[in-house]
């Protein structure tokens, strides 16, 4: 029932981003040593259980004399639910600072009994992605590629890309594009802006938020529909605060629990008497 905590925050955090006209951007939202945190919750039954957590780092590094993003992600299961269901999972990401392409992603998948090893180079001058995949344990690396299209990215590097999306031309309702590399394909989907208000979160306080609805890929995880909420803080750093979502079985919260090294000042959190 904890399967996939990793690939359920990428699903959340992608309720940020939206397709713009342009793909180079500046990145503005967030810094080197940035971190955050978020803790996972399981709702069966009438009651909600703390899983597992997943942390997001920024770093940085250096190729042919360009600067990198690096990005990292890991998620897990409290080790006191390991007997039920181990996760171990880590992301990894590296984007162009000037102009954010892509350059590599890697992932490392320990669910129970399923072992997924990938690692994508991105090629966008020959339009192209080479792709290194093992979907089993023990099993053969298979080499593949598939065709780049612009303004795709990694699971990872989205949510990133995201955070720099200028949310102010959208009216409530719109459904904003995205577009994602995930599992040897290009998906076109979107997410629909609901709107602005204001959100408690325990031990962090009251935010004013942005509040979206993304239209997810039915799969081994969730229903496909607009079911999910997510929260993000209304503010320069546009960091996710709190998702719910119904899944195959119960349903799933995730909620932030630190941040650390913000570039911004959380202007949207609001001042309680």
């Amino acid at each position: 029932m904890f399967k996939s905590i990793t690939a359920l925050i990428f699903f959340i955090l992608l309720a940020t981003s939206g397709e713009a006209q342009d793909c180079e951007i500046k990145s503005t939202a967030f810094q080197y040593g940035e971190r955050v945190n978020y803790t996972i919750y399981y709702h069966l039954a009438g009651i909600w259980v703390s899983a597992g957590e997943v942390y997001f780092e920024v770093d940085s590094a250096n190729f042919g004399n360009k600067d990198y993003y690096y990005f990292n992600s890991y998620g897990q299961t409290f080790k006191k639910y390991d007997w039920v269901y181990k996760v171990r999972d880590q992301y990894e990401a590296y984007v162009r600072k000037d102009d954010f392409t892509p350059l590599r992603f890697k992932r490392q998948v320990n669910e129970g009994s399923t072992h997924i090893r990938e690692d994508y180079i991105f090629n966008p001058k020959k339009s192209a992605v080479y792709t290194l995949r093992q979907m089993e344990k023990d099993a053969p690396f298979v080499k593949d590629t598939i065709a780049f299209e612009s303004c795709a990215y990694d699971v990872l590097s989205m949510i990133y890309f995201a955070r720099n999306i200028d949310f102010g031309s959208y009216k409530e309702g719109d459904k904003i594009p995205i577009k994602i590399l995930i599992d040897n394909e290009i998906h076109e989907s979107y997410i629909r802006f609901i709107g602005r208000e204001e959100l408690k979160v325990k031990d962090l306080g009251k935010f004013n938020t942005i509040k979206f609805s993304p239209l997810l890929i039915e799969g081994t995880i969730f229903n496909a529909g607009e079911d999910m909420t997510v929260w993000v803080t209304d503010d320069e750093n546009k960091v996710p605060l709190l998702i719910e979502t119904p899944i195959l079985v119960g349903s799933i919260r995730a909620r932030l629990s630190s941040t650390e090294n913000l570039r911004h000042t959380v202007k949207s959190r609001i001042k309680e008497d």
